[in-house]
């Protein structure tokens, strides 16, 4: 009989030691009571307890966690009916807070989310819902991280994940959308034409002042031309003039040599010098350089004297009668 108490003394005994060695994983932790109030926390590891008096009552772990928000109805400040859903990184800083402060803790967590969204929405309008979803992913962080400090819980992360309009609305949005097009097309086609216009009367103007300035160097080039050609001519006149007074100059010496002595030859001589001097003059006159011919008749025999005086070697034959007397300022004048 003793032997029978002893063995079931030792089963008791052996049950109780193995219940009394706990081991928590890492990234985990646990709760201890003793008696029903809070004794200690357990770290990961092998950890004893005191049998018959402590009870691990919450076990939780403090590696980051993800909360999926159900989609819901909100309604943005504009009164346009959406449904917005969300996911909540978060993580235990203190497992005693989690445990003692809040009753049921993800469900705690989900109503705050949804009432955080709610008051979100409820700020913005439509078009900013969508535009500004950055901005309302760091308000409702601060708002959640503040609203779970004293719960233990920090939030590290909120994303909305998707924003939808009621069906109504996203027609609305679309014929909108489908105007919005439109509208752009069009000025963007008018603004094509115009710019089309614009770059034709450009064209236009250029071209009218390129075929100015054309015309305008054809007109200086064609004076130009006609400038030199009446200066090559007036030239060549000038030159013939002169080449014609040479030849008469050494067709007369000629004859003086050969007629140095014959009176008759003396007076043939004057009279081919004057039909010269009268040829040259019409030469003059009808040069397109010269504008006015100044000439004397008195000079004319003058003129003659003075050829027969060089025919005759400065000394004039007696038997040629005098014709005329040289005066000053006998000679002629062309411009």
């Amino acid at each position: 009989m003793e032997q029978f108490f002893l063995l079931i003394f030792l089963a008791l005994g052996g049950s109780a030691l193995a219940g009394s060695a706990k081991v928590v994983n890492q990234g985990n932790e646990a709760l201890v009571e003793r008696l029903g109030s809070y004794n200690k926390k357990l770290e990961p590891g092998l950890n004893f307890l005191v049998p018959f008096f402590d009870r691990v009552v919450f076990r939780e772990t403090i590696r980051e966690k993800v909360l999926d928000i159900p989609p819901q109805q909100c309604i943005t400040r504009d009164n346009v009916s959406i449904t917005a859903d969300a996911v909540v990184y978060w993580r235990i800083m203190d497992m005693e807070k989690a445990y003692y402060k809040v009753e049921n803790l993800q469900a705690a967590m989900v109503n705050l989310v949804l009432t955080q969204i709610r008051a979100e929405m409820g700020k913005l309008e439509l078009d900013e819902t969508f535009t500004a979803r950055s901005q309302i992913n760091e308000t409702l962080l601060h708002d959640l991280d503040v609203a779970t400090d004293p719960w233990g819980v920090k939030v590290t992360r909120v994303e909305l994940r998707d924003i939808i309009p009621s069906q109504a609305v996203r027609e609305s949005m679309e014929l909108q959308m489908s105007a919005e097009r439109r509208k752009r097309a069009a000025i963007l086609t008018s603004e094509g034409e115009r710019e089309s216009a614009v770059n034709n009367a450009r064209g236009e103007a250029d071209a009218q002042v390129l075929d100015a300035e054309a015309r305008q160097k054809s007109v200086i080039l064609r004076a130009e031309a006609e400038q030199k050609a009446i200066v090559l001519k007036a030239q060549a006149e000038r030159q013939q003039q002169v080449l014609k007074a040479q030849a008469i100059a050494e067709s007369a010496d000629i004859i003086a040599q050969k007629m140095k002595n014959n009176p008759l030859a003396h007076q043939a001589l004057e009279v081919l010098f004057a039909l010269g001097y009268l040829d040259m003059g019409a030469t003059i006159g009808k040069s397109d350089s010269s504008k006015v011919m100044f000439m004397d008749p008195r000079t004319i025999p003058a003129t003659l004297e003075g050829i027969r005086s060089i025919v005759s070697d400065g000394q004039p034959d007696s038997n040629i009668p005098y014709t005329g007397e040289v005066s000053p300022g006998n000679n002629h004048r062309s411009s």
